[in-house]
């Protein structure tokens, strides 16, 4: 049989039935258009199907005689064609598609065509090898290895067959390990938010530095270890308002005798007897017998008689009585480890009659600016100059997060001063960051020196505002190259830098608060990637949390960010945001 031809890369996988083709395409596909790849995906079924459903009105009409049926709607259109007589081959299926609005085609079945495709091979499926028998197959995906020259990938490593895939696509490139080098540089792929946030914090290590401090210093400090609690809170069965306790398989008595009145922080040490009543005062400890409290409003006493006046409200066994070890037993966690220690929390531990604490020592991070065209503020401006914003915010913002800045001012743009620079920041901090000369133009510059002193990993990020970011190790020590647009900064810290930084403190699985909201403005953005505006969230008239932007949303206009108390996400599968439409929004409060 010929080759097949396509005017773009055609790409096939093939394998034996219980593989996972389906499986494989379906996780990365969503990488794929991250990445800035179009994708036409073909698929060969040896079964009859439906692609809509059963009483829905286009399978009506097709049902009823039309040989060709194209539905529309505002975000796709399908059209369905009856073939009877012969089935459709794959060159005609391609002519079938947009070719001009695609990069791949990606090709499920036609196993025995010729064109380009990777074998997909999983041992306990017990099926032999179909590359010694198939010219075409261009790479091997396995969980165990091949007897092959071909390239082998492993089957389960989905980001190292996407960036096989990607190669492809661009034909000039040679398939790479899975990650990403200074050398990516030269990739048009994107990394979504969401894959480089979680190559990032994979490579964070949070460090083991306990320090034991006073209850004075431990305000907003992380917790090292789960804080146990000594004793039982509350350490007695007490009562929960001033009134009279007696005993609760006692209550048909008419009136009791007052044996004793019991003041906070004393206590009636005999067994309460039937017809017996003390008069209680709020957390005073109940005696033996007693585990019921009426409040002082229904009580009448006279002289050491006291009656009660149900009208006011019923008695029950039990009522208004705290029990021993109700908010915590002895040896039940208070505090858990990796919490950050707030009014309530340093409330809890003195109650345990704790006075220190073990925390996680501050995280120290070095920042600085680059760029012969920053300066200080306060000096005279300079001719095509612009004064330094973006470390005073950086600098806000570390102190919110809890950590200790270490400020190595603006670097000129020289290799000896950023080397000096880099050097300094790794032996003083736990985190390094930078602003500016971090876009694919700049990179050329420091590859060199980051290379020398470290592993560092250029990527661009489908994400507006903020798409250049340099991450890696120096002296293993996290880098950070933040962008040089102020909001920029802003953005890229909040999405990247700030989970590193809750990592490294010790709190796991650290998550941003988000809500959803109603858009008051049409909100546009580009499909496939996040876009983040600068808004303003408020309960509208009919009690709905809406949102608004703050107006123009220029990544270097500061004002738009000063007057925000929020972002606003666009998700990558949200080609954009009509007036009345629900959308993330991720509040400012507390971070910037």
């Amino acid at each position: 049989m010929s080759q097949i031809n396509a005017s773009l890369p055609l790409l096939g996988f093939a394998a034996w039935s219980g593989t996972g083709k389906t499986t494989l395409l379906e996780a990365m596909l969503p990488k794929l258009v991250e990445r800035g790849i179009r994708v036409g995906v073909i698929k060969h079924a040896h079964h009859n199907f439906d692609v809509d459903k059963e009483g829905k009105d286009s399978y009506r009409l097709r049902k009823a005689g039309a040989a060709q049926m194209l539905i529309s709607s505002r975000y796709r259109r399908a059209l369905v064609t009856e073939t009877p007589d012969e089935e459709a081959n794959l060159p005609h299926l391609i002519t079938q598609l947009d070719q001009t609005e695609l990069d791949l085609i990606l090709v499920e079945g036609f196993k025995k065509l010729d064109f380009p495709k990777i074998e997909l091979h999983r041992e306990e499926i017990g099926k032999p090898w179909l590359h010694p028998d198939d010219k075409n197959i261009i790479a091997v995906a396995a969980n165990v290895p091949a007897k092959t020259e071909l390239p082998q990938l492993d089957i389960n490593d989905l980001n190292q067959l996407t960036d096989f895939v990607v190669a492809f696509t661009k034909k000039d490139q040679e398939p790479t390990e899975a990650g990403f080098s200074c050398s990516d540089l030269e990739q048009s792929g994107m990394l979504s938010v969401d894959e480089g946030r979680q190559r990032i914090l994979k490579q964070i290590v949070p460090p083991n530095n306990e320090l034991e401090v006073s209850l004075e210093q431990a305000l907003g400090q992380i917790v090292a270890r789960d804080i146990l609690s000594p004793v039982n809170v509350p350490q007695h069965t007490n009562s929960a308002m001033d009134g009279y306790a007696i005993r609760g398989d006692d209550l048909e008595h008419e009136s009791y005798r007052v044996v004793a009145e019991v003041m906070a922080g004393h206590s009636y040490d005999q067994p309460l007897q039937q017809g017996e009543a003390v008069r209680i005062m709020t957390g005073a400890p109940v005696p033996a017998n007693a585990d019921t409290v009426i409040m002082r409003e229904q009580a009448q006493q006279n002289g050491d008689t006291v009656t009660f006046d149900t009208t006011k409200g019923p008695i029950r066994a039990g009522q208004n009585v705290r029990q021993a070890g109700e908010d915590l037993a002895i040896g039940q966690t208070a505090v858990s480890a990796g919490t950050q220690i707030t009014a309530p929390e340093l409330g809890m531990i003195a109650s345990l009659g704790l006075n220190s604490v073990c925390i996680n020592k501050q995280i120290k991070v070095a920042i600085f600016s680059t760029g012969d065209e920053v300066q200080a503020p306060g000096e005279e401006q300079k001719q095509n100059c612009i004064y330094d914003s973006n470390r005073y915010t950086l600098r806000a913002m570390l102190t919110k997060v809890g950590c200790e800045v270490i400020d190595l001012g603006i670097i000129e743009d020289s290799e000896a001063a950023l080397e000096a620079t880099l050097e300094k920041a790794s032996k003083q901090a736990d985190v390094i960051l930078s602003s500016g000369g971090v876009s694919v133009g700049d990179a050329d510059y420091i590859k060199t020196i980051l290379d020398k002193l470290g592993q560092i990993n250029f990527w661009r990020i489908n994400m507006r505002p903020g798409r250049p970011l340099a991450f890696g190790q120096i002296r293993q020590k996290p880098f950070f190259g933040l962008p040089g647009n102020p909001v920029a900064v802003m953005v890229a810290f909040l999405q990247f830098v700030e989970p590193a930084i809750r990592k490294l403190q010790g709190i796991d699985n650290w998550q941003p608060q988000v809500f959803k909201a109603v858009a008051t403005e049409k909100l546009r953005s580009r499909p496939g990637r996040t876009e983040y505006s600068r808004g303003v969230f408020s309960i509208d008239a009919n009690g709905r949390l809406a949102v608004r932007t703050t107006g123009q949303q220029g990544s270097g206009i500061l004002r738009s960010m000063s007057e925000a108390n929020c972002l606003i996400e666009i998700v990558p599968e949200q080609p954009g945001v009509e007036i009345g439409e629900r959308v993330r929004v991720i509040p400012l409060q507390g971070r910037v």
